[in-house]
């Protein structure tokens, strides 16, 4: 069965690490804050000037003033620190970001991502992700991996404005994980619980690399 977006942040904070810092984007990453190991120590970074993010806010503890990146309400964890934007990315442009994980609309079997962008539509602009993909050390993208009509966003190239180019290591989505390699190619490291190979060769419109008994993912 597919993942859904909350399925997918499990996923993805499996690859997370002790002492890592770790810049979450817009929209699914977000939840992945809600999934960090217990006992890990990560330390949660955003673009407007926050280190030392925690979990979203219960009801009970929603504040208004404290807001990441994407405007959502958070929380912040004990001896959390809070600073201007230009700082903010003075750290990420000095590659102190261990991990980036961004949300997309497209990405290519080279790596590219186009995540800001869609024309003749209202958006609010690339905000942060310039220079987190110029940047981070290395990005993994959480989306869906087909729209709402049933296209595939893993491409052979991406066809809406570029966000970075051959920037991004790892893919997960509703169906599975991926590794994209230097080469080229979406290498199937995964599959979702009861999704079939050949679901995910008719979802995958780039090019897929799959090798024998690709494991069932946990998440």
């Amino acid at each position: 069965m597919a993942l859904d977006k909350n399925g997918i942040a499990r996923r993805i904070a499996k690859e997370l690490k002790d002492n890592m810092y770790v810049n979450l984007g817009i929209g699914i990453p977000t939840l992945v804050a809600n999934y960090i190991p217990e006992g890990m120590k990560v330390v949660l970074q955003s673009e407007n000037g926050l280190l030392g993010i925690g979990a979203f806010p219960t009801e009970e503890q929603v504040d208004a003033d404290f807001i990441n990146a994407g405007k959502q309400t958070i929380t912040m964890q004990t001896g959390s620190s809070l600073f201007s934007s230009a700082d903010s990315f003075a750290m990420i442009r000095g590659g102190h970001i261990d991990l980036t994980i961004l949300g997309a609309m497209e990405v290519s079997e080279n790596g590219d991502i186009a995540n800001w962008k869609i024309p003749n539509k209202m958006v609010k602009g690339m905000g942060g992700a310039m220079d987190l993909v110029a940047s981070a050390k290395n990005i993994i993208v959480a989306m869906q991996q087909v729209d709402k009509y049933g296209n595939s966003k893993l491409l052979p190239a991406c066809t809406l404005p570029l966000t970075g180019v051959n920037c991004i290591k790892k893919v997960v989505t509703e169906l599975g994980v991926y590794d994209i390699l230097p080469t080229g190619g979406f290498k199937l490291l995964e599959r979702a619980k009861g999704v079939s190979i050949e679901e995910i060769k008719q979802a995958t419109a780039g090019k897929l690399i799959v090798e024998e008994d690709v494991i069932e993912m946990e998440e």
